[in-house]
């Protein structure tokens, strides 16, 4: 890299906490009470990732809302059985925030629900700023998300990396101007990140230490 990296933007569910059954579950549930017995869990994959509106909208716009309000609340009913973080996420962002890094997260979530995923999982002291869909009128791919996180954490994109699970994440951060990284724990798998063309591919986050210099614990 030609810059020095002092900024790293992390999307939540499927970076830094494992959501992916629970993200499923949820889906299911709601879409059961809709269409019984039409979508298995290969089906619902396709809706990691977008905001809950956008995916409910495409199957049924006139019924987009409360199918949203259902998901929720069986998600939220359900999160703390379901979540964990992801193998050495927590040592390595420890790491980072005693390097002095600037930390922040970008998701689709709602507010409520991002920090909820971040308490249950003792991440939470380490992030700067947390930018989730109440705080912006463009979710990502839209560079909306991530040039708010900058401006709060006063970085320039050149100085920054947005990592995540989806396409929606390295899209975004090169849409901003930042670099990207692709983590191969991704549900959706490391060849289909790879199809974006992110700057890096994360295969455990210790990585990520590494890639910006600092010897992970």
């Amino acid at each position: 890299m030609s810059n020095k990296i002092t900024t790293l933007l992390f999307d939540l569910d499927g970076t830094l906490i494992d959501t992916n059954e629970l993200i499923a579950q949820s889906f299911l549930h709601t879409l059961e009470a809709y269409y019984p017995g039409h979508y298995s869990r290969e089906d619902v994959l396709k809706f990691n990732g977008p905001p809950l509106i956008d995916s409910f909208s495409a199957i049924d716009p006139k019924r987009a809302q409360e199918m949203v309000a259902k998901y929720r609340a069986y998600n939220i009913a359900q999160h703390d059985a379901l979540v964990k973080e992801f193998p050495g996420v927590y040592d390595t962002i420890k790491t980072l925030k005693e390097n002095h890094f600037k930390l922040g997260i970008v998701s689709t979530k709602m507010k409520d629900t991002v920090i909820k995923g971040l308490k249950l999982t003792h991440l939470d002291p380490f992030f700067d700023v947390v930018i989730s869909l109440n705080d912006v009128k463009h979710a990502k791919p839209d560079p909306e998300p991530v040039n708010k996180a900058l401006r709060i954490l006063g970085s320039e994109p050149a100085e920054a990396i947005m990592i995540g699970d989806n396409y929606q994440d390295i899209e975004a951060g090169k849409n901003a101007g930042t670099y990207s990284a692709g983590v191969a724990w991704s549900a959706k798998g490391r060849a289909f990140l790879e199809k974006y063309k992110p700057d890096f591919i994360l295969n455990h986050m210790s990585d990520l230490a590494k890639i910006v210099g600092v010897p992970a614990k």
